[in-house]
């Protein structure tokens, strides 16, 4: 039988439909268990030094000079961290609290929105993430610090009567981690894996700033010149 000339091809493609609409709760939940169990995210993922939520990473540029490094790194967090959050006029705390050209420091207090789902404008599961991130150079060698992470959450339209939560009560492998250590809780597993994935950029965004990038045509993977990491 033919079904595209027949009455019953257009109730086959409904009920492709329809249980394509049912399977898409499941897919979702799918995804969502491959991350809740993700080694990347579990124990150890956020490091802390004496108690506090803190992400370190350290590496030596080895084709620039230290005034070449400072440089970069700080128009990088200008206007590739700073700038892209300042255009929310809804976002206060975004700026460059304390910058030492001489000494090689650049510290900024960093407030932007970490979205987990989007569906439309009305349905927008996001947090506003604050974190201060401290960056030396000393030499050719950078250490970069992510640190005072907090979330205000579930803020209504005028941005008002939201929950904070620091990273210290909520994505920590105490409280994020079940006891097992084999897969994070549901409430605060979004938050921790989000914080991963964002810090993770951060450093590496600052990386490729500081490099020559090549691209490996076999495997078309980038790979870093000049960068050395710790």
């Amino acid at each position: 039988m033919n079904l595209k000339h027949s009455p019953k091809g257009g109730a086959g493609r409904g009920l492709v439909l329809l249980l394509a609409l049912l399977c898409l709760p499941l897919c979702l939940m799918a995804g969502k268990k491959d991350y809740m169990k993700d080694p990347k995210y579990l124990l150890g993922a956020v490091p802390e030094v004496n108690g506090i939520v803190t992400f370190q990473k350290s590496f030596t540029v080895t084709d620039k000079s230290e005034q070449q490094i400072y440089d970069v790194l700080h128009a990088y967090i200008n206007n590739s961290i700073i700038g892209s959050a300042i255009h929310d006029k809804s976002l206060q705390y975004t700026r460059i609290i304390s910058e030492d050209k001489a000494g090689g420091s650049v510290v900024a207090r960093i407030e932007e929105y970490m979205v987990f789902s989007k569906v439309t404008f009305l349905q927008l599961d996001r947090t506003r993430f604050r974190y201060l991130l401290n960056a030396e150079v000393k030499g050719q060698k950078v250490n970069l610090t992510i640190t005072q992470i907090s979330y205000y959450y579930n803020e209504d339209m005028e941005g008002k009567n939201g929950i904070p939560y620091k990273a210290e009560e909520w994505i920590t492998d105490k409280v994020a981690v079940n006891k097992k250590g084999t897969k994070l809780y549901p409430r605060s597993g979004k938050f921790r894996r989000m914080t991963v994935d964002r810090v993770q950029a951060i450093f590496e965004g600052i990386m490729d700033a500081l490099s020559t990038m090549e691209v490996e045509e076999q495997v078309m993977t980038k790979k870093r010149k000049g960068i050395v990491e710790e």
